[in-house]
């Protein structure tokens, strides 16, 4: 099969490194990649969010299958774009289409889709400028903590936990002003759940799933779980605390009427949904749904899955999905993400990286790189991300962080207490 992969972050280089290792890969190629992905396949400049270059792009190579990494093409519409154009229909694309991707597109949407299938989450109330006052006493009436997330997409950092209703009224007032652009256009005001995250994943063809390997990742910039939220600074699978029994209220509770309740309501959903959930006395609740695979949590669970993932994709194209069994390395895989000096926030492109071809018995999976000359370079705030197998996730972290030594480039920072809270 000619392959094409979108995106160009941590979570697809993870992806080309699976489907590489697949007998049914001829050829794959990247759209538009990094320096890691550049050494599995062809990289080539187009933009996923771009679908008539897109389009030229699989006409083009005669690509047989398309699979979308990022959130924002899947929002915008893909799937339908490929459904409705007559040279395009009949190329297998794994991701969801527009009306099933409002799962991530619009809390708003999930929180009321969650509501009406009565899975279990955090209480909440939406508001717009519209109604902006309303929205102001219902936060001064609020318990603190408080979550204010922004409605739409904003590259995992659209969600601020206020600690007191000075902080809380200033943040909402921010959203609605636009400091996250049309995402912001729309807040959702939800109650604080205090207990302990972990996330799940599945691939469904609307009727079946599978479970891929459960991953916990860390998503504050400071150590101890302090500072901006991130789009993510290491993971670890398997959970620890995530056992049989819990995994088994996830599936009744949650993944089972999540999709039995997107086929009641007519909804089409053919893809990744990754669950964000949190566990508070015992019993799983939901935080978020994506409509893709998690980053940087598949670059702990694509190297735990033995599976070849070009089997379970066509399995889910020709309706088989039933008949896959998940198949997991019991070892323990860890993450720690390399950033750039001043993220989330403003920092700099274009600083050396050195020391990779040094690293041993980790994987290193570029996100915000790209080649320059004969040199890498960095590119983007989540620079690479250092991921090891061992015994335990101990025993995995300290493989990575001894292999994070070897890599340098100017302003580098990761943290060092990955895992911490388990």
């Amino acid at each position: 099969m000619k392959i094409l992969l979108l995106g160009s972050g941590g979570r697809e280089h993870t992806f080309a490194w699976k489907i590489t290792q697949s007998r049914h890969c001829d050829h794959l190629y990247i759209a538009p990649g990094n320096a890691g992905t550049a050494e599995l396949g062809t990289n080539v400049e187009v933009s996923p969010t771009d679908f008539e270059a897109v389009k030229a792009l699989v006409l083009d190579k005669n690509i047989d299958l398309v699979i979308v990494g990022p959130e924002a093409p899947l929002v915008d519409g893909i799937v339908d774009f490929f459904k409705k154009d007559k040279q395009l229909r009949n190329i297998a694309i794994i991701g969801p289409n527009k009306e099933a991707a409002q799962l991530e597109g619009s809390k708003a949407f999930a929180k009321q889709f969650m509501k009406d299938m009565l899975i279990p989450t955090a209480a909440y109330r939406e508001f717009t400028n519209d109604n902006k006052e309303e929205g102001l006493d219902y936060i001064r009436q609020h318990t603190y903590p408080v979550v204010l997330k922004a409605d739409g997409l904003a590259a995992g950092k659209g969600v601020i936990i206020s600690q007191s209703q000075e902080e809380a009224e200033e943040a909402f007032l921010e959203m609605l002003g636009g400091k996250f652009g049309k995402a912001g256009q729309k807040v959702v005001v939800e109650q604080f759940l205090d207990g302990i995250e972990f996330s799940v994943f599945v691939l469904t063809d609307g009727e079946n799933y599978v479970v891929l390997p459960e991953a916990k990742d860390y998503k504050r910039i400071g150590e101890g779980d302090t500072g901006l939220n991130t789009g993510g600074m290491g993971s670890v699978s398997p959970v620890s605390f995530v056992d049989e029994a819990l995994m088994d209220k996830v599936e009744k509770s949650i993944i089972q009427p999540t999709v039995n309740g997107l086929r009641e309501k007519g909804i089409v959903y053919r893809g990744f949904i990754f669950f964000g959930l949190i566990v508070v006395d015992g019993d799983p609740l939901v935080i978020e749904y994506n409509c893709r695979m998690g980053d940087p949590e598949t670059q702990v669970v694509f190297p735990r899955l033995k599976n070849d993932i070009l089997e379970i994709f066509q399995a889910m194209e020709s309706g088989q999905l039933a008949t896959v069994e998940v198949q997991m390395d019991e070892r323990a895989a860890a993450a720690v993400i390399m950033v750039s000096g001043g993220y989330p926030e403003a920092y700099e492109k274009g600083k050396e990286i050195t020391g990779l071809e040094t690293v041993t018995d980790s994987l290193v999976f570029h996100a915000g790189t790209k080649k320059a000359g004969e040199s890498v370079v960095s590119n983007g705030g989540r620079v690479l991300a250092v991921t090891s197998l061992g015994n335990n996730f101990q025993d995995a972290l300290r493989q990575s962080y001894q292999n994070i030594e070897k890599i340098t480039f100017e302003g580098k920072y990761y943290r060092r207490d990955i895992g911490f809270d388990l």
